[in-house]
C-alpha cells in the first residue's frame, strides 16, 4: 500500500505540471496579464497532492497507518476533494481570463461548489489528524 500513496504522489506531480502549463499557456495564447485562480493549481496539486501523499508514504514506513480503518476512508475522500477543488478552481480561473460576465446566481454557485469542496477537504483532513493521532509506532524502529 506504501506503493500506492507514492504512485497518487506520481499522479498528483503530474496534474500540478500539467496545471502549471494549462495556466501558463492558457493565459498566454489570450494575452492575460492580470490575476488569475489558474495560477495556484500547480501549488495546490503539488502541496496538497504531491508532498502530501510523499510524507504520508513516510509515515506508513514506522507506523501502522496503512491499516488503519478510516485512513481508506480519508483516502476516498481526499482524493474526490482536492481534484473537486481544483476543477472549480480551473472553472473560475478560465471565466476570468476570458472575462466573461456572469449573472449573480452562477456567480453564488461557483462559489458555493467552492466552498463544498473546501468542506469535503476540511474532513478528510481532520479524519486524516485523528487517524495519525492514533498511529501505533512500530516498537523496533522507536527510539
Amino acid at each position: 500500500m506504501m506503493k500506492k500513496l507514492i504512485n497518487l504522489s506520481f499522479i498528483y506531480f503530474i496534474l500540478a505540471m500539467v496545471g502549471g502549463v494549462f495556466y501558463r499557456e492558457f493565459t498566454k495564447f489570450f494575452n492575460f496579464t492580470g490575476k488569475t485562480t489558474l495560477a495556484s493549481i500547480h501549488l495546490h496539486f503539488m502541496a496538497l497532492g504531491t508532498i502530501l501523499f510523499l510524507i504520508l508514504a513516510l509515515f506508513s514506513i514506522n507506523t501502522d497507518l496503512l491499516n488503519h480503518k478510516k485512513f481508506n476512508t480519508f483516502l476516498k475522500l481526499y482524493n474526490i476533494a482536492l481534484p473537486f477543488m481544483v476543477v472549480i478552481m480551473s472553472i473560475r480561473g478560465i471565466i476570468q481570463v476570458l472575462n466573461i460576465n456572469l449573472s449573480n446566481g452562477l456567480n453564488a454557485s461557483i462559489s458555493g461548489l467552492s466552498g463544498i469542496s473546501h468542506i469535503l477537504m476540511l474532513i478528510s483532513f481532520i479524519i486524516l489528524f485523528l487517524v495519525l493521532k492514533n498511529l501505533n509506532v512500530d516498537k523496533n524502529n522507536k527510539q
